[in-house]
């Protein structure tokens, strides 16, 4: 379950871009950041599963409501803005299936699509979750693990066959990821060249593709043995992660050259390679189908979820009482409908902003952005908790006593707290234009964002006095 709720295609081309760097952000984002928000949230999510609300109810036990509140809206939010990205990379998959490559680039098509797409998912979301199960497991099946294969094997008999390796003929002009030594051969860096944050800013979204892990840590008091179970459970998915996306980056950058790999579409353009290397081109437009498939069947199956924690906020009286409205398939339908407004404002930067890879990146160090904070609240409460309710009872504990607490979600909140920083940073990889102008774009949406669970919190309780006094 896990493993699932953490691959996604969309970020290989991400990781491809760094060639050979790319084991140093893997291993960041598995080992510091993976492997402690997993352990971290088992415990949570161990200790208040009876409860219900994941982290909202988290975060009111260990500090309070508003705080509560602050942490499920964070993580819905950055759901919110993750949708765009997604829809995004499916809409690149679509222009390759119709035959039309060069839309992938076309910020209008890309933009409408996306727009489209998610309401076409809201809709089917209304009729209930049975309705879209079937769907969403088929699509990870087909859209998400097939490809993955696919372009993993296809990689190896590219390399049999002795074709050109696109590794061993990286521009020598972008340092950060090559060396070149005195006799002018390039070579690739195992490690980035670090001249400034801007050189790993990509941190920041490959530690996106690992996020979400903490989302199934309220089933590990489900099994029979969970405090030896869990953390053999998570090392696996981590290993499962750290290989799908490792080999399936590593293809990307074995056949596709630097200079063609961008965000939006370099899964498609590998495979139109590769396809069309072995006269089987007509198999590209079946991929970009089953891709186009598994990236809505990733929106599908998170739509409604991270959205149903913030309807428990809405019950608790921390949003306006419209928000608590469901429909006869117990669907929360206004919160859906405002989340869909949003999507559809987002997605518009596909259209105004000319370089798609650029809104791409963008939307998703947004999206980081907003998701850290809340991981770093996570860590916070994980710790005080240990203090607060040393009594309560927890299926499974972070092992070595507070000692292990301290250690593991330490290191976690100090990984996600560097990332954080980068998050601000325009990657010097990408043509983003005015750096001033990214860094603004990144910092006003984190300040709005992260301000509206306060605001609207405010805002309630200052109608519920109105009301009292009346």
């Amino acid at each position: 379950m896990t493993a699932v709720a953490v691959i996604s295609l969309r970020g290989l081309p991400m990781m491809a871009q760094e060639e050979l760097t790319m084991f140093f952000y893997i291993f960041f984002a598995t080992f510091l950041f993976l492997i402690p928000a997993a352990l971290v949230g088992a415990e949570l999510g161990s200790a208040f599963a009876e409860k219900g609300g994941g982290v909202y109810t988290w975060v009111k036990e260990a500090f309070n409501q508003r705080m509560g509140f602050t942490a499920i809206f964070l993580q819905w939010i950055q759901n919110v803005v993750w949708y765009p990205t997604v829809l995004g990379f499916a809409g690149a998959a679509i222009a390759y299936m119709i035959g039309k490559p060069t839309l992938a680039q076309n910020g209008t098509f890309v933009g409408l699509f996306a727009i489209a797409m998610y309401w076409f998912a809201t809709l089917i979301t209304f009729k209930g979750t049975d309705t879209i199960s079937k769907l969403t497991s088929r699509g990870f099946l087909l859209g998400t693990v097939l490809p993955g294969v696919v372009i993993i094997i296809m990689a190896i008999i590219w390399i049999v066959d002795k074709n050109p390796i696109a590794l061993e003929n990286i521009p020598a002009n972008v340092t950060q990821i090559v060396n070149v030594d005195s006799a002018h051969h390039v070579h690739p860096r195992w490690f980035p060249h670090i001249t400034g944050i801007s050189d790993i800013a990509f941190l920041a979204g490959i530690l996106l593709l690992f996020a979400g892990v903490e989302v199934h840590a309220v089933h590990a008091q489900e099994m029979k043995n969970p405090q030896k179970q869990f953390p053999a459970a998570m090392f696996l998915a981590a290993l499962i992660s750290f290989a799908l996306f490792t080999l399936g980056a590593l293809a990307v950058a074995i056949v596709t050259p630097y200079n063609q790999i961008n965000l939006q579409d370099g899964l498609l353009v590998t495979f139109q390679s590769l396809f069309d290397h072995y006269n089987v081109g007509w198999l590209t437009n079946v991929m970009g189908l089953l891709v186009a498939f598994g990236a809505l069947a990733g929106v599908m199956s998170w739509i409604s979820g991270p959205s149903r924690g913030l309807l428990w906020t809405a019950r608790d009286g921390q949003l306006p009482k419209f928000m608590t409205k469901t429909n006869n398939n117990g669907i929360q339908v206004n919160i859906l409908l405002v989340q869909g407004c949003i999507v559809t404002i987002l997605s518009s930067l596909y259209i105004f902003m000319d370089d798609v890879s650029v809104a791409f990146f963008l939307l998703s160090a947004l999206t980081i952005g907003l998701y850290l904070i809340m991981y770093m609240m996570m860590y916070a409460f994980g710790i005080k908790l240990r203090y607060t309710q040393p009594d309560l009872k927890r299926s499974y504990k972070v092992p070595g006593g507070n000692l292990g607490m301290w250690l593991i979600a330490g290191i976690g909140f100090a990984a996600v707290l560097f990332s954080f920083v980068v998050t601000f940073f325009p990657p010097s990889q990408l043509p983003v234009g005015s750096p001033a102008t990214y860094t603004l774009l990144v910092v006003c949406g984190t300040v709005v964002f992260f301000s509206a669970p306060f605001l609207i919190s405010m805002a309630v309780a200052k109608n519920r006095k109105k009301q009292i006094s009346k």
